[in-house]
């Protein structure tokens, strides 16, 4: 009997260490964050404006038809450079009742000083239609959506510098300085935001993607092993995602985010990640976005 009782305390090690693994492997459930201060609005904080628009007349997406908003901010002076910031599914970002709340955080945070005078151009993807949809939002889905923001080329970048930006330009005029421009996107819109800034950092050096697809759609997966050889570009980035984001035949997300975040790290890029227990949704996004935004426009000064 006594030739036994190693046998079995060794099972028993095994066992409890087999359960102890099995229990750390678990995802934990899907939490949902509260939204601070800073994403409500405030007595005395200047409101800026926002304006709707269409676009139809794209030659890098012939056949499509978009809404764009711009915000100005109430300190916004012609006269004076502004900062400018993009969002890709515009709809999900300036709504004030959504997750994001960007005109309520942004309003919040330029009279703080917690960031520059900055214009904001939301833009929604392509229908491919004569018309657009009575609202905007996810259902009907635009259909261009997957090719504009998916695709690993400059097409999209060359899109909002040749075709939006210079048309909101005109009313709005806005810094020339790289630094002082940045985009954002979630999901989709996330490795957008990426692609854009990371093909022309001449135009964009600041990346905000929540819950960013840096999975296998149209081959974003790549991305990492890009980001470990490829020279350095001057960007700064933060990175959001959550433990409970999508795992599908398109890959991992949480996965593809922690790649990306080493990727950053091994090069020493300007960056941030920041976890969670989210799924794929604007929640946690939407929660941390104003400290996400004092992070990305820290130390940032308009041009003597």
């Amino acid at each position: 009997m006594d030739f036994f009782r190693p046998c079995v305390a060794v099972l028993l090690f095994l066992s409890v260490g087999l359960v102890a693994c099995a229990i750390a492997d678990e995802v934990a459930p899907e939490r949902r964050y509260e939204h601070g201060p800073d994403s409500s609005r405030r007595e005395g904080v200047p409101r800026g404006t926002v304006t709707t628009h269409e676009w139809k007349d794209s030659k890098v997406y012939p056949g499509t038809v978009r809404r764009y908003c711009v915000y100005v901010p109430a300190q916004y002076s012609p006269g004076k450079p502004a900062a400018l910031m993009v969002f890709q599914d515009g709809h999900a970002y300036v709504s004030e009742t959504g997750d994001m709340r960007v005109p309520i955080v942004f309003d919040n945070l330029i009279h703080s000083g917690d960031m520059p005078v900055t214009i904001g151009v939301f833009v929604d993807p392509g229908h491919k239609k004569e018309q657009l949809p009575e609202k905007p939002g996810w259902d009907p889905q635009p259909e261009n959506r997957s090719v504009e923001y998916d695709t690993l080329s400059s097409d999209y970048a060359e899109f909002l510098l040749s075709e939006i930006l210079p048309e909101v330009a005109k009313q709005y005029p806005f810094t020339d300085d790289s630094e002082g421009r940045a985009i954002c996107g979630m999901s989709s819109g996330g490795i957008c935001a990426f692609t854009v800034a990371w093909e022309r950092p001449d135009a964009f050096r600041k990346v905000l993607s929540h819950i960013g697809s840096f999975t296998n759609i149209r081959g974003g997966d790549a991305y990492p092993g890009i980001l470990r050889k490829a020279e350095k570009r001057p960007l700064r980035v933060f990175l959001q995602d959550g433990s409970n984001d999508l795992d599908n035949a398109h890959g991992n997300w949480w996965l593809g985010n922690q790649q990306m975040a080493a990727a950053l790290k091994f090069r020493e890029y300007d960056h941030q990640f920041v976890t969670g227990d989210g799924g794929h949704n604007g929640n946690h996004g939407g929660a941390i976005l104003p400290d996400s935004l004092r992070w990305l426009w820290r130390d940032y000064r308009f041009p003597d």
